[in-house]
């Protein structure tokens, strides 16, 4: 009964009020206090099934965390315990404990800017990603030649090769290869609209033929304007039974292939070489734009059947063969001088 009268006395209860306050005021002054005054960024990386004493552990070893049972229990408090999401982060010095719990829990990662421009390869988007540290290279070539993998995303074709569209996008690297892969498969679907899959019916073209051939007239000209003479072009010699004769088909998927084409490339036996194969290749030989997806199905209404490339990038189209040799001897000769 004294031990209870002792406890319950008024200067008792006071001291203990005071014991609280004081506690709750230095909590808050520690969530809300940061480490330091530096404002030099840190960057942490949360692994995917990262435990949250793990988690601790990596921002007290990056200097962000100076009382690691008051950070837990201020991550408690605010529930965030199993909220954290995995991602590379930026923080700062000058972060106190709140911020830091909040960005974690919102998921606030730092995105990168990568451009995929028209026309590259899968091997070529898989060795920018790769450069700037967002997947493995050889684990993203896998997947997108993973004919499994592919169906899941209802591509027509085996690969992803044509069916990744180039655009600037902005990407984390908790992001595995099949996330980036489906977002940028998405983006296609989106390019590639309801409207110019109903054209390509009305055309009698599969999907497959109109992501080939804008593979092909991407890699022909990088001129909006000459795409649809280029389609032309393409169409025509199908038409007529003609040889493609693409150079950049020759030189697909080459390993030794070292930006300059030859005539050994050309003489090659290639399943996409269409200086040796009749009619357009299997399969896509780089991922198109919408201009060049545009372009296939709506060739210019010309009747050129050749063209040669010019001094300045574009490209001189001829009716005939001899106007076609002849637009290729003036050229060479102007560009031996």
């Amino acid at each position: 009964m004294k031990l209870f009268r002792i406890l319950y006395s008024k200067p008792a209860i006071l001291f203990i009020l005071g014991l609280l306050i004081l506690s709750s005021l230095l909590f808050v002054n520690f969530a809300n206090q940061p480490v330091g005054p530096s404002s030099k960024t840190i960057l942490i990386d949360i692994p995917r099934g990262t435990g949250f004493l793990k988690i601790i552990d990596i921002l007290d070893n990056a200097g962000l965390i100076e009382n690691k049972p008051f950070f837990y229990t201020l991550a408690i408090m605010k529930g965030a315990v199993r909220q954290i999401k995995a991602g590379e982060y930026e923080f700062s010095g000058a972060m106190p404990p709140v911020d830091i719990i909040d960005k974690l829990v919102k998921g606030d990662t730092k995105f990168y800017r990568i451009t995929i421009p028209e026309d590259f390869t899968v091997k070529e988007i898989a060795a920018r990603l790769a450069a700037n540290k967002l997947v493995p290279e050889k684990t993203f070539l896998k997947l997108a030649f993973d004919q499994n993998f592919v169906k899941t995303l209802n591509v027509p074709g085996k690969t992803m090769e044509g069916y990744l569209y180039p655009e600037t996008y902005k990407l984390d690297r908790s992001m595995g290869s099949k996330e980036i892969i489906q977002i940028m498969n998405q983006q296609f679907w989106k390019r590639f609209t309801p409207d110019l899959r109903q054209r390509a019916a009305a055309m009698g073209m599969t999907i497959t033929e109109v992501v080939t051939l804008a593979s092909l007239i991407g890699k022909e000209t990088g001129f909006k304007d000459e795409k649809p003479l280029v389609s032309a072009v393409f169409h025509n010699r199908l038409k007529k039974g003609m040889k493609l004769q693409s150079d950049p088909t020759a030189v697909y998927n080459l390993d030794d292939f070292d930006g300059k084409i030859r005539k050994s490339h050309l003489l090659r036996d290639t399943p996409h070489n269409t200086y040796r194969n009749k009619g357009l290749p299997p399969g896509p030989i780089a991922n198109p734009d919408i201009d060049s997806l545009t372009a296939a199905l709506y060739p210019a209404r010309v009747d050129y059947l050749y063209f040669v490339a010019n001094n300045n990038g574009s490209h001189q189209f001829s009716l005939t063969l001899i106007d076609h040799h002849q637009a290729v001897s003036k050229y060479q000769i102007l560009r031996k001088k």
